[in-house]
């Protein structure tokens, strides 16, 4: 596995970066404030920034000649001098001071007659030309040819010398700054991974975290500011993947409870004598296990996709058929199933073996609450809305919430485990639906539920499939 990136070296990669660019830009910035004469106590001008431009042409003009060395200007500098007319050079040697030939006589006069006084960086003005005087510049630097002193006088500012203002700035200013670049590296790279050490420590507190332990939570006490979102986001995974894992353990369970009460009666009806009837409540038992697999099936193949459910189904048709597998049970059970609302489609986003184990779960309850003789009735509205309407005992305001709670029941005489409706839940709200129970007028309970409508793009996709098959019909 490839190593990542340092934090630690990048930051201080950045850090390193920014000094070395803002001592640049300082020297850069204060070298024109001091030409613009802004700078507080600045004597400078504009035509200070050609000096080093200048003293590189004379440099390049330079030859040897019996043992000396000797001006002669090349094209660049004619041509320099010939913009600034008043452009005069020298050259002396830095030991003997001695000027070298082809340096300009009036230059080498007046710089002579300054004595054994040894300038080696200096800006200089000549009195007798008055305020408004031409500015000189010498230069004490090593050469080719030795260390030499260059000296110009009535140069001009061209745009070039701002580059080679930014050049002196990186090889000259640069260097007094080079230590602090590097101490102020080495500190922020040792604070940095002193600051990380927190973070260490989260992660192996993560390390010790499985499924056995979800309900741990990562420390929070030295972790920094900046981190702190992090962290605090990672606990609240935490606490929803406890929250998830309890959700599973708890429908196991309640599945696990669903299945052994009717396994248990089951087993006790063929162990005991045979009995009036004995088949149909075999039937029925069949039944109700059937049920409960179908929704732990359903209810595996939603988790498998996440959550995003891609089909799209027929409500009207889902609740047709969950009537036509119930009317023998309600003929037996001398109860009637009835089904109300339009006769077009009504499509949901959903899956269909669970919304058929939901309706089958709803109307078998249905049917044992309906008093004998009663009607069922499971009306489809056109909002993607189903009720199971039935005029038994109906539920109580106070055990409305409760009712799909796992193992809730009103009394121990109620039939069943008080699951079903738990598991009903779980997988409406999986599908990104409401359950929810209303009195029915009159006496008895409304179950409700509600859907995701599908798209008017799917309506128009089914309705071109509907005209498809006629053409072909008629064909």
């Amino acid at each position: 596995m490839k190593r990542p990136p340092s934090l630690a070296l990048r930051l201080v990669l950045y850090i390193l970066a920014a000094q070395i660019i803002g001592a640049v830009i300082t020297a850069l910035s204060i070298e024109l404030l001091r030409a613009n004469g802004t700078l507080h106590g600045s004597t400078a001008d504009w035509n200070d920034l050609a000096e080093r431009r200048t003293t590189d042409l004379v440099i390049q003009s330079l030859r040897p000649q019996n043992g000396d060395v000797v001006i002669e200007p090349n094209a660049a500098l004619r041509a320099e001098m010939q913009r600034a007319p008043n452009l005069q050079v020298a050259v002396f040697h830095a030991k003997s001071n001695m000027p070298a030939p082809g340096s300009s006589p009036q230059l080498v006069e007046r710089l002579t007659s300054l004595g054994k006084i040894r300038m080696l960086h200096t800006i200089f003005t000549f009195v007798a030309d008055g305020e408004a005087g031409e500015r000189g510049h010498i230069w004490e630097t090593q050469t080719p040819f030795g260390r030499l002193r260059i000296a110009s006088y009535g140069h001009r500012f061209y745009w070039s010398d701002v580059f080679y203002v930014m050049h002196n700035s990186v090889t000259g200013y640069l260097q007094y700054f080079i230590i602090d670049i590097f101490v102020v590296s080495g500190i922020g790279w040792l604070a940095l991974k002193r600051g990380l050490e927190p973070l260490n420590q989260v992660a192996r507190e993560t390390e010790r975290i499985d499924i056995e332990s979800l309900d741990q939570r990562l420390p929070l006490a030295s972790v920094p500011a900046e981190v702190m979102k992090i962290v605090t986001a990672m606990n609240r995974a935490l606490v929803r993947l406890d929250e998830g894992a309890e959700r599973q353990r708890r429908f196991l369970a309640n599945a696990a409870h669903e299945l052994r009460t009717p396994i248990a009666i089951l087993t006790e009806r063929l162990d005991g004598p045979d009995q009036p009837g004995l088949k149909n409540d075999i039937q029925r038992d069949a039944g109700r296990i059937r049920n409960v697999v179908e929704q732990l099936l359903a209810t595996a193949r939603i988790d498998r996709r996440g959550g995003d459910v891609e089909e799209t189904v027929d409500l009207v048709e889902i609740v047709q058929s969950m009537i036509d597998d119930h009317a023998l049970l309600a003929v037996k059970m001398q109860r009637h199933l009835a089904l109300e609302g339009d006769d077009g489609s009504v499509l949901v986003q959903g899956e269909r073996r669970a919304l058929e184990s939901v309706l089958a779960n709803l109307i078998d309850n249905a049917l044992r609450a309906e008093p004998e003789g009663g009607t069922v009735f499971v009306k489809v509205g056109p909002n993607a809305d189903v009720a199971v309407i039935d005029h038994g005992e109906g539920v109580p305001p106070g055990d409305r919430e409760q009712i799909f709670e796992p193992f809730w029941r009103k009394s121990e005489a109620s039939p069943g485990t008080g699951l079903g409706l738990a598991i009903a839940k779980e997988l409406v709200e999986k599908l990104g639906g409401r359950i929810w129970v209303e009195d029915t007028p009159g006496g008895g309970a409304t179950f409700k539920l509600w859907f995701p409508a599908a798209t008017s793009e799917t309506y128009a996709n089914l309705n071109n499939a509907h005209a498809a098959l006629r053409r072909n019909a008629r064909s």
